[in-house]
């Protein structure tokens, strides 16, 4: 059995309303921050936000087209197969660049490029060993005055 066809990345309802919600409601919160800013309240801050607003819903915008083309280069390199033979050799030259050029791009951060984690010492020093007794000594004295304070330390049980 095959699998499903893929859906093309331009036929995502869901995805576009989502973009178009979040562009319209940067716009909005823009429009919004614009009024405060010509209010007699008015403050420098507003007019910054009023001029952020439309770069987010940009931005959305943004994001959007280039997932999407992100989504079409890593499909046609799945499905990626040689060029005809009646092409030019030098634009064949430089399709062959390109798509060895992505094959060759890291995928992940390579080992031993980001500093390794620090360890917690091992501190074998007996002093400090005997003040982290008296610690859990006097934390466990605590817990059992407040159990007793607290009524519920009854040492007669019944059975039932």
């Amino acid at each position: 059995m095959s699998a499903p066809p893929r859906r093309s990345a331009h036929n995502r309802p869901a995805l576009i309303v989502l973009v178009i919600v979040a562009a319209l409601a940067c716009l909005a919160l823009g429009w919004w921050q614009w009024q405060r800013f010509e209010s007699a309240s008015g403050t420098g801050q507003n007019l910054g936000y009023a001029l952020q607003w439309p770069l987010f819903a940009g931005f959305a915008i943004f994001a959007y087209f280039r997932f999407v083309r992100l989504e079409t280069e890593s499909e046609s390199d799945e499905n990626a197969q040689e060029p005809p033979a009646e092409q030019a050799p030098a634009k064949t030259a430089r399709t062959a660049a390109r798509r060895s050029a992505k094959a060759d791009a890291p995928r992940e951060i390579p080992a031993g490029l980001l500093p390794e984690r620090p360890k917690a010492v091992r501190d074998d020093d007996p002093e400090l060993a005997e003040y982290n007794r008296y610690l859990a000594e006097l934390h466990a004295s605590d817990i059992d005055q407040q159990v007793r304070d607290a009524g519920l330390h009854d040492t007669q049980r019944s059975a039932g």
